[in-house]
């Protein structure tokens, strides 16, 4: 069958298709990955087919609009494991609402990207669209030829349930009051295609969910489990990560997502390492050049790297400490290494909240961090058994679930079941 994946012109959202994508093409699937030109050479360098689509002119001038800093924009994009009342309310959820099709999906799925996809997908004539969650060209293409669609997640299912959660509160209002400004966007979106809206379009025909169980929202939707294979782009092993640590290693890495985003970091980098160059420990530290301005002097027992595979890394570690970003916040999992994580973007206080509730890590909110605090959470990350046999549990559900390889099947089944309904 034609695989047609779609993603936004951002390095860790198409890493996240990498696997399943060499996983079609190894099963003899003809493959190509839709995205804005600016992805083409990431894509490329894979040993995918990139179709380069529309551009990302929308997204560049929202943030010049804001100013570059969304800061003021974060609140309705922190999702969280048990939302206060205030987030459940009407006024909240339809915000929220707003602001994700505002913000976040019509600017990065724009009409100058939504009609080269179209367009390519009409020509090319897909079995099956598979879509990471922000990019809504994928279903709407799927539509206007006839192909089956599924998201396939990097993290919990917070759009989901946020879309679940606001149809059940839509539902209570009065005939006067019911707003859906997602389902207007995509419907109006859809009917440039000759197509009507269906709410199948805003979650997939189905989901891919490399998640561990434990972490996965039950949303009532048909889902593919998956397990998480590792990619984050080429990587080259230093010789020094085959030596074994003579003290408890602890992998400190913040990532680039809340500076890309925010235009800064979301921490104090100095406050971390000063409490961090206080315990009988090793510390590898992902810090770029503009990091390492920062923090001047490091002390002893940090070992600063520009960049490391983390695949690589973890196995020799005891604790990493993250922003909560989807792809370190997997391979720690599936590498059973307990987590403390400084969650500040979009679903990262899920994933922080899920880790501590499963006894697999420890949720530390920026405004929340100390010295002490993520000293003692070091501590006991390395030392509390329970917390080791929390991330091992995690690390054994994911293995549990079938490779990429393993699904492909599903996916072929599926995916013919749609083409067998939509000819009747």
């Amino acid at each position: 069958m034609r695989v047609l994946l779609t993603s936004l012109a951002h390095n860790t959202h198409f890493y996240s298709l990498v696997p399943l994508a060499w996983a079609l093409r190894a099963a003899g699937h003809e493959v190509r990955v839709a995205s804005p030109p600016s992805l083409t050479d990431v894509i490329t360098s894979t040993g995918l087919t990139a179709v380069p689509v529309g551009d990302d002119k929308p997204a560049v001038e929202l943030l010049a609009e804001m100013g570059g800093d969304l800061v003021p924009y974060q609140k309705g994009f922190e999702f969280t494991e048990h939302e206060t009342p205030e987030e459940t309310t009407w006024e909240y959820l339809l915000g929220q609402q707003t602001m994700m099709s505002a913000l976040c999906f019509a600017p990065f799925n724009g009409a100058a990207t939504m009609d080269a996809v179209v367009d390519f997908a009409r020509d090319w004539r897909p079995d099956l669209v598979v879509w990471e969650p922000w990019t809504y060209a994928g279903p709407v293409a799927a539509r206007a030829c006839g192909a089956a669609h599924a998201r396939i997640l990097w993290g919990p299912d917070t759009i989901g349930r946020s879309r679940k959660r606001f149809l059940r509160a839509l539902a209570e209002q009065p005939a006067e009051l019911r707003e859906d400004p997602l389902a207007e966007w995509l419907g109006w979106t859809l009917e440039r295609y000759g197509c009507a809206y269906d709410e199948r379009d805003v979650l997939g025909h189905w989901v891919i969910d490399p998640g561990a169980r434990s972490t996965r929202l039950d949303l009532g939707q048909t889902t593919v489990p998956m397990r998480y294979v590792p990619y984050n782009g080429r990587a080259v092993i230093e010789p020094w990560l085959s030596e074994p640590p003579a003290r408890p290693r602890v992998c400190l890495t913040l990532g680039v997502s809340a500076r890309e985003t925010y235009g800064r970091d979301a921490v104090s980098y100095p406050q971390l390492l000063e409490a961090l160059g206080r315990l009988d420990i090793e510390v590898i530290a992902t810090l770029d050049d503009s990091q390492r301005e920062l923090v001047g002097e490091l002390p002893g027992n940090v070992v600063p790297v520009d960049f490391v595979p983390l695949d690589a890394l973890l196995p020799s570690c005891s604790v990493i400490i993250h922003h909560g970003g989807a792809g370190t916040w997997s391979t720690a999992m599936l590498h059973g290494v307990p987590q403390i994580v400084v969650p500040s973007l979009w679903d990262a206080p899920i994933k922080a909240q899920q880790l501590q509730r499963l006894s697999a890590g420890f949720s530390l909110p920026p405004a929340e961090l100390t010295a002490e605090k993520l000293a003692d959470a070091v501590l006991a990350a390395v030392g509390d058994r329970a917390i080791r046999d929390g991330a091992r549990r995690l690390r054994e559900e994911m293995l549990a679930d079938p490779a990429p390889a393993g699904i492909v099947p599903t996916l072929e089944r599926l995916a013919g079941a749609h083409r067998a309904v939509s000819r009747h």
